[in-house]
């Protein structure tokens, strides 16, 4: 699979963990690892959370990762 800047965009400086979608799109998990100061994104359908517990988005974003098939979307 070739990866472009659309797939492995620049790591945020807050990012904790990057997983990727069924088509190689990133999905990042971001913000803190204590309290309720995280959330994930993913670049392929630029679907977005609230901010809640790591713990939680871990989860969630590993599932969507699994499942997601859109190749890129440019998140703001």
């Amino acid at each position: 699979m070739k990866l472009s800047p659309n797939t492995t965009p620049l790591e945020p400086a807050d990012l904790l963990i990057r997983m990727h979608n069924l088509v190689g799109a990133a999905v990042d998990v971001t913000g803190r690892v204590y309290g309720e100061n995280s959330r994930w994104a993913c670049h392929g359908c630029g679907f977005t959370s609230g901010c809640d517990v790591l713990a939680l988005h871990r989860g969630r974003a590993n599932a969507h990762a699994s499942q997601c098939r859109a190749a890129y979307h440019h998140l703001r």
